[in-house]
């Protein structure tokens, strides 16, 4: 499967580079068991406080920022040039942050998670309900593990290895 990722940041915002979103959109992907020949494109908006919390008002009618939100093409789109639209991800960028500080994370795996975490809401998965919940959160650990990091949701299985930065990421 081919994957094209457009990375929009705003607002000054850090965020890891290209590459890593590619790469963890791409695992996420994968793990899906989508096997599409057509070249996938997602878009990424990396944001601040003041946007997430109108997008989180807007969209879910709750008057406070959140770390992710996904937003999945409302009609499966494939252009005239044969690319599939999956859709949009807005992260913002303080609350990942924040998140990785208060839960002994590192922002990069932190970074990661919410990526595939957003990715695997545009394939279809959910966490409303704990069975869909458990199939999300196997997957989501699969990834990180693929990608190197501990499980996301063990805190007992995060410890000082994992609070360095890895090649690639901007804290």
């Amino acid at each position: 499967m081919m994957v094209g990722i457009d990375v929009l940041r705003v607002s000054g915002c850090d965020s890891p580079n290209d590459e890593r979103f590619q790469q963890a959109t791409a695992l996420a992907l994968r793990l899906t068991g989508r096997s599409s020949t057509r070249q996938t494109e997602i878009s990424f908006r990396v944001i601040d406080e003041e946007e997430m919390r109108d997008l989180n008002g807007r969209f879910r009618g709750k008057d406070s920022p959140t770390n992710v939100l996904a937003f999945p093409a409302e009609l499966t789109v494939e252009t005239d040039l044969g690319v599939e639209l999956l859709g949009d991800i807005a992260i913002c960028a303080p609350i990942v942050r924040r998140e990785a500080m208060q839960q002994g994370k590192s922002v990069e795996s932190h970074w990661d998670h919410l990526v595939i975490h957003g990715v695997l809401h545009l394939a279809g998965f959910d966490h409303d309900e704990e069975e869909s919940a458990t199939k999300m959160e196997a997957l989501e650990t699969i990834a990180m593990r693929e990608l190197g990091w501990p499980d996301p949701y063990d805190p007992a299985s995060w410890d000082s290895s994992h609070a360095a930065a890895k090649p690639g990421a901007v804290a």
